[in-house]
């Protein structure tokens, strides 16, 4: 499910099994980073989370895996996700499609309906 581009995922697998599990790991991550002081300074007074920065590093193929069976859930191209790259509008227009708009019913060019 986390590597490969093809099938369908639902909107609940979407957030339970990726997104709140992600969300959860990078507030630990980050705490642990805070009372063990093992950030590096960025110049500007802020600090940057070693392991924090390592996991999402290496998380950057499992979210478009992911994202990608999102998008063919809504019967769209995982290409779809290249519009977060639009400033501002495109991350919130990311989030409304992957995260909050049921997928479509039945089967489609991706795949059967996963709620099936």
């Amino acid at each position: 499910m986390w590597t490969s581009f093809e099938g369908r995922i639902g909107r609940q697998t979407y957030w339970l099994k990726y997104v709140v599990p992600y969300v959860v790991i990078i507030i630990l991550l980050s705490i642990v980073e805070t009372v063990a002081g093992i950030t590096v300074d960025d110049g500007m007074g802020n600090g940057i989370g070693i392991l924090s920065t390592i996991f999402i590093l290496a998380n950057i193929w499992f979210g478009l895996a992911v994202g990608a069976k999102r998008c063919h859930d809504r019967n769209r191209s995982g290409w779809f996700q290249a519009i977060m790259l639009i400033p501002i509008i495109g991350g919130i227009w990311l989030l409304v499609e992957l995260g909050f708009l049921k997928g479509s019913e039945g089967a489609n060019r991706f795949g059967p309906d996963p709620l099936a």
